[in-house]
This record gives structure tokens, C-alpha cells and sequence, in this order.
């Protein structure tokens, strides 16, 4: 069921290019089975606990990279696509995605029941994002235009207030 649920983004992954970053990858789902299904494309693994890295770089695919690290730490504009799965609520996970993501590229987001996506396309507009497209309990955040400076916010920020 956990394979099956990360790879329903394999044909929206498809449809963006350059490298892809997991954001908040922690028991490595939905990165390392996306990384093996697309061993041509690059894959960063991003999560903030260190134990977490040293068993995700155990199980990591050739393609994808390991960083401890924050999303608020990333270069901006630099990934092709950024995935969020039960990372946080989806305008959170937009923050954190959505500036690591160049013009062009898109956040893909997992919705949880009763997800607001009023919220979420709210808080993608302010990020530089578009109209969050669905796909089977997927947000695509497609990438319009830069995030505004400022963004994401501190650490610990965009949880404690969101942007919706």
C-alpha cells in the first residue's frame, strides 16, 4: 500500500523536469521508490532528524542524495519538482516546497481527507505558485513565477502560522 501510494505520483512527476527533492522524506516514502522508478532523474532526500538520514541513506537508490537539513536551508529555485507527503497541512507544505521550486516547475503536494483547497491555492498564489491542479489525492502546485523574498519563512514559522 505505501508503494502504491508514493508511486500515484509517478506520472505527474512525468510531466516536470529537472532533479526532484523530497521534502521531509523521513521513512523515505514517496523519494526512494520515485528515485528507483526513475533512475535517469536525481533525487534528493531532505529530512530534518539525523537518524532518520542515516536510514534513509541505507535504503537510498544510486540517484538519490541524502541532506540533513531543514527546507528552510535549501538553495531557492533550484529543484525541478518538490514533493510533500504527510509533511504537514498542504499551506505549509507550500512553503516549504514551493521556493525550493524554479519558474516552470511544480510542488506535489498529498491531500489528506478534508483538505482545504481554498487554503492551499491561497497560499500557493503568495508563493509564486498557480491554481493547485488534483490527481487522485495529489496537489500539482504548478511554479508561475519567483517567490517573493522572504519566503519560506524562519524555521518553525509557517507552522505556527500559516499562510491560509
Amino acid at each position: 500500500m505505501l508503494l502504491e501510494d508514493a508511486l500515484r505520483a509517478l506520472p505527474l512527476l512525468a510531466r516536470c523536469d529537472g532533479a526532484a527533492i523530497d521534502v521531509g522524506s523521513g521513512g523515505g516514502s514517496p523519494g526512494i521508490p520515485l528515485a528507483a522508478a526513475l533512475p535517469e532523474r536525481e533525487v534528493t532526500l531532505l529530512d530534518a532528524e539525523r537518524r532518520k538520514c542515516d536510514f534513509l541513506r541505507r535504503w537510498a537508490p544510486p540517484n538519490a542524495r541524502v541532506v540533513w537539513g531543514r527546507a528552510e536551508e535549501q538553495p531557492r529555485e533550484w529543484w525541478g519538482v518538490a514533493l510533500a507527503k504527510a509533511l504537514a497541512p498542504p499551506p505549509v507544505a507550500a512553503e516549504w516546497c514551493l521556493p525550493l521550486v524554479r519558474t516552470g516547475g511544480a510542488a506535489i503536494v498529498w491531500l489528506g481527507e478534508g483538505a482545504d483547497l481554498a487554503r492551499l491555492a491561497a497560499a500557493s498564489k503568495r508563493l509564486g505558485g498557480g491554481i493547485p491542479e488534483v490527481h487522485q489525492g495529489l496537489a500539482v502546485l504548478p511554479k508561475v513565477e519567483p517567490t517573493p523574498p522572504g519566503f519560506p519563512r524562519r524555521v518553525g514559522v509557517a507552522k505556527k502560522r500559516p499562510l491560509a
